[in-house]
């Protein structure tokens, strides 16, 4: 079973660049989607950006072109990263990191079942 450990969160000024790590111990290719999700305070979770079947990538439209997802395959544990550039205040969430099995997998929320505990990033404009 897979484990998602988030870490890289914190606080800056609009404009600035924070990168989110995710340590995943026990992820294999079976895992079709992997992936950044936030929730801002008092609103739902939302998807930010996925890597699909290791390769495809897609981003939410309010990201595209600040936030770029990687990911390090050589790394034992496997490990994801979403670096951010530019951040405004709305993009102040806790970001969370999850993967899924499941075949139809992409931004849906529901779809995933393996959730990090988050990290807070907090823009201040």
């Amino acid at each position: 079973q897979v484990q998602l450990v988030e870490s890289g969160g914190g606080s800056v000024q609009s404009g600035g660049s924070l990168r989110l790590s995710c340590v995943a111990s026990g992820y294999t290719s079976a895992y079709l989607c992997i992936g950044w999700f936030r929730q801002a305070q008092g609103k739902e979770r939302e998807g930010v950006a996925i890597i699909r079947r290791g390769q495809t990538t897609t981003y939410a439209d309010p990201v595209k072109g600040r936030f770029t997802i990687s990911q390090d395959n050589a790394k034992t544990p496997y490990t994801l990263y979403l670096q951010m550039n530019d951040l405004k205040p709305e993009d102040t969430a806790m970001y969370y990191c999850a993967t899924t099995r499941n075949f139809f997998c992409g931004s849906e929320v529901g779809l995933y079942n393996y959730w990090g505990q988050g990290t807070q990033v907090t823009v201040n404009s």
